[in-house]
């Protein structure tokens, strides 16, 4: 099972590895959503639609549609 944006909860953060360039909007390629980069789920709205994140430094919204599609690694933080 591949772990998603979708799938993140509220503060944690992940690298991006792999998405289907056909289906991410151009507009999230030039914000920042690029594989190597590191997102972090700010805020979710409401009724879960939509996502507020940071990537590399860009705050930006997505669609749960969206982000079911972007693939990413979470990164484990050691306390």
């Amino acid at each position: 099972m591949k772990t998603t944006i979708n799938s993140l909860k509220k503060g944690e953060k992940a690298i991006i590895k792999d998405f289907d360039i056909d289906i991410v909007p151009l507009k999230l390629l030039e914000m920042g959503c690029l594989p190597g980069n590191i997102v972090e789920l700010l805020q979710i709205a409401p009724f879960g639609d939509p996502l507020y994140l940071d990537i590399n430094g860009s705050h930006l919204a997505i669609r749960t549609e969206t982000a079911k599609e972007i693939e990413v690694e979470l990164i484990k933080i050691n306390l």
